[in-house]
């Protein structure tokens, strides 16, 4: 992990591995903040600039999405029941066998309901750890130089990954080669900042909100708004902390609702840096440890392994915020369609069956197609004719 992306750990990476996983809470209340007026390219400037590499703090996530209530256990195999009391945290879930659907399902759709709260701590470019609170048990993830450790309490069960050194500068490689072919008019901070507004333009306004505090630091506000009167997303705010601009908190409105649909952030951070010893996982003594392959997209190995061919390739219809995703039947798991909880959280529909949040659409189409957007469910419909 690059410096640069240490920044955007906590509103990015860190809601990858709890969201679809993660955490959050209202703007703490607070004496008025009146910082110096920024542009939205000064606040970009201001995280791009950021030389902040570790950190540590409370992170609280919250989410109203209008899902479903479920009954994880109804109509589950024991072999079901046994997946999910050994699920990872989400941010894993590609470690888990096609046989597991069930289990990660489970996992992603307990984290994105309801409040949860986790610790991270970041110890500089290749020591990160986070630790999700459960009620009675804890769930860990860390990264210390080439190893990665998942755990979870309740099952004292431990998966081990080794990152080959290799894999490491193969993509530091790659990352100087993709800068080389950049454009020159990119040759600078501020050029990169432009380009990027100039790319959100045609589908977002973007603009600096008013002035809030987050976990004691007062922070400037970057509001993305859709311009696309289709899309269910109302707005993205992404609080930036005004001295070290470490982005601390995302909030996600949707449209016609007054709460946040999502919102993740820190509730109490500090700068200095982490004990070492939090980076040096051992599982305990009669723990269940399991020596986990990485899997072939993030290797590259493909050997052995046939590459889709473009009828299983995933395909996007629409731009920006009207997008819709369509995941053709072929590369579908037939799990999926035989999971116990998907007809808890769906409801039939014309056509097949629906899933809808206040931020997303799921159509699962009867020809075993699946299309996803943050749009209404008539739109996915009607792409799918």
């Amino acid at each position: 992990m690059s410096r640069n992306s240490l920044k955007w750990l906590p509103a990015v990476v860190v809601p990858a591995v709890v969201v679809a996983a993660v955490i959050a809470v209202p703007f703490q209340a607070g004496a008025a903040v009146d910082l110096p007026d920024k542009t939205p390219e000064q606040v970009l400037l201001l995280v791009n600039d950021s030389t902040l590499s570790t950190f540590s703090g409370t992170v609280s996530q919250s989410s109203d999405l209008g899902l479903p209530t479920l009954d994880l256990s109804a109509g589950m195999t024991k072999s079901m029941q046994k997946s999910m009391t050994e699920s990872m945290p989400e941010g894993a879930t590609d470690l888990l066998p096609a046989t597991s659907t069930t289990a990660a399902l489970s996992t992603a759709l307990e984290l994105l309901s309801g409040s949860h709260e986790f610790r991270v701590y970041v110890g500089g470019e290749n020591k990160s750890r986070v630790q999700i609170k459960d009620r009675m048990a804890e769930r860990d993830v860390v990264h210390n130089g080439n190893d990665v450790w998942l755990y979870d309490s309740s099952s004292n069960a431990a998966t081990h990954m080794s990152v080959p050194a290799d894999l490491a500068a193969t993509a530091e490689s790659k990352f100087a080669e993709l800068k080389s072919e950049l454009p020159t008019d990119l040759s600078t901070p501020a050029q990169v900042a432009d380009r990027l507004l100039s790319e959100l333009d045609p589908s977002t306004t973007v603009s600096v909100g008013t002035d809030a505090r987050v976990a004691g630091r007062s922070v400037y506000q970057l509001v993305l708004t859709p311009k696309a009167a289709d899309s269910l997303v109302a707005s993205v705010s992404i609080a930036v902390d005004s001295e070290t601009g470490l982005p601390v908190q995302v909030v996600v409105m949707a449209e016609g609702q007054s709460a946040p649909a999502l919102q993740v952030g820190f509730t109490a951070l500090d700068f200095a840096a982490p004990d070492p010893d939090l980076f040096d996982f051992v599982p305990p003594a009669n723990a269940t440890v399991t020596e986990q392959a990485l899997p072939e997209h993030v290797t590259g190995d493909h050997s052995g392994a046939q590459s889709p061919t473009a009828a299983e390739l995933p395909r996007v219809t629409g731009s920006g915020w009207s997008s819709i995703v369509e995941v053709p039947a072929a590369a579908v798991s037939a799990e999926l369609g035989n999971n116990p909880l998907i007809d808890q959280l769906t409801t039939a529909v014309d056509g097949g069956r629906a899933l809808t949040t206040s931020l997303m659409t799921v159509f699962l189409a009867t020809d075993g197609r699946v299309f996803a957007g943050a749009v209404s469910l008539a739109q996915l419909q009607a792409a799918a004719e």
